[in-house]
């Protein structure tokens, strides 16, 4: 299976990553990919950029380097009722937004339970296209309820490769538990490398195992078609 877009990359304003949009691209140029998506973090998160980073995307090319440009956002959960940290007017200028848990944005860990709850209420907002790497142990949730709810929703649920390598240690059973009930509902999935330096985009090998591993099925893998993953992202955005 070929990965054609990168979904989940972070560049120097999301105030821990280290390339700008010019190095990411140029750096999806020669690894063959065909698309890239811009993925910086909420402005929840300490450290990330103010919310009108977001409202200016639109000064980005759509093309650079070959590679097709997808303005996006990698938002964060706030709370149970699913709210995240990009109101509605922000979201729609955008081509792609995740949203997923991430520590000290005033939702830690309360629990499998709560924690499932608050994901499947941001899979209802039909300005969420995905959620970002949901195998993450600091955050329990219920695979099987957030499978079968994302399959209902049309909520792609990520196999995120630097789960594996660098970040969230302890991944990989969960994302394997995940992927297994993936396959059983026929989920809609995005691969993507979490790349926080331009070296890292498009490096998905890990999460191709898993998937592999899981019998999930080519068409189900909304990034491994252009065409596919554009019509993906219209119903949204």
């Amino acid at each position: 299976m070929k990965i054609i877009a990168d979904m989940h990359t972070h560049t120097i304003s999301s105030g821990h990553a280290y390339s700008t949009i010019n190095e990411l691209a140029a750096s999806a140029a020669q690894k063959g990919l065909q698309a890239l998506a811009v993925t910086d973090h909420g402005p929840a998160l300490p450290g990330g950029p103010h919310i009108y980073h977001f409202g200016a995307m639109r000064f980005i090319p759509r093309e650079i380097s070959g590679v097709r440009i997808f303005a996006g956002c990698e938002a964060n959960i706030l709370d149970s009722d699913g709210k995240i940290d990009l109101p509605e007017n922000y979201l729609s200028r955008l081509d792609f937004v995740m949203a997923g848990f991430h520590e000290f944005c005033g939702f830690d860990d309360k629990g499998t339970g709560r924690n499932t709850e608050a994901m499947i209420n941001a899979m209802h907002n039909p300005g969420i296209h995905a959620i970002s790497h949901p195998g993450n142990p600091a955050f329990p949730v219920d695979y099987e309820a957030i499978a079968r709810e994302a399959s209902l929703t049309g909520t792609a649920l990520e196999i995120n490769n630097a789960s594996f390598t660098f970040s969230r240690c302890g991944s990989r059973p969960n994302c394997e538990k995940l992927a297994r009930q993936i396959g059983k509902f026929h989920t809609p999935v995005i691969v993507g490398s979490d790349a926080h330096i331009a070296q890292n985009v498009g490096e998905f090998a890990v999460a191709l195992e898993v998937i592999a591993g899981a019998g999930i099925e080519e068409a189900q893998v909304v990034n491994s078609d252009l065409e596919r993953l554009i019509g993906f992202l219209k119903p949204s955005g």
